[in-house]
């Protein structure tokens, strides 16, 4: 169902981009002036039309740039998400690395010459656990 919904906005994204494109390129060429052909004093309408030339191409360079940002918006989103879910499985393999050792020093917690090898381990796995389970709680609010 997720990717419905992604291509639906892609799609609906590109539709809304590219009519907001054509729309400002349209309006752009009824309202520029013709280019005049006169000889003599050429050079200040010359430099007018050129100026409005170069609005006309920085208004479509806008649009063209409002058109992709809002094309690549979902798949920011989605980005976004697969990497908190990729760095929680990434802050996930230390406590599986680690589950063995603790497990093994668990008979003297309490005292003994594992104490503080226990005690150690047992905060390294629940710092990486809980950075594992917050990224994922993050990707899923996402």
């Amino acid at each position: 169902m997720r990717a419905q919904n992604i291509g639906r906005a892609l799609g609906v994204g590109l539709r809304v981009a590219g009519r907001i494109a054509g729309e400002r390129l349209n309006a752009g060429t009824q309202n520029a002036p013709a280019t005049p052909k006169v000889a003599a004093g050429a050079g200040v309408r010359r430099e007018a039309d050129g100026s409005a030339a170069g609005e006309k191409a920085r208004r479509a360079n806008g649009s063209i740039k409002r058109g992709v940002a809002g094309f690549l918006r979902p798949f920011g989103r989605v980005g976004g998400i697969l990497w908190l879910e990729i760095t929680g499985v990434f802050f996930l393999l230390p406590v599986v690395s680690f589950a063995p050792r603790l497990w093994a020093a668990r008979a003297n917690w309490a005292s003994g010459q594992d104490h503080w090898r226990f005690l150690v381990t047992a905060a390294v796995m629940a710092v990486f656990l809980y950075l594992s389970v917050t990224s994922f709680w993050r990707a899923r609010k996402r």
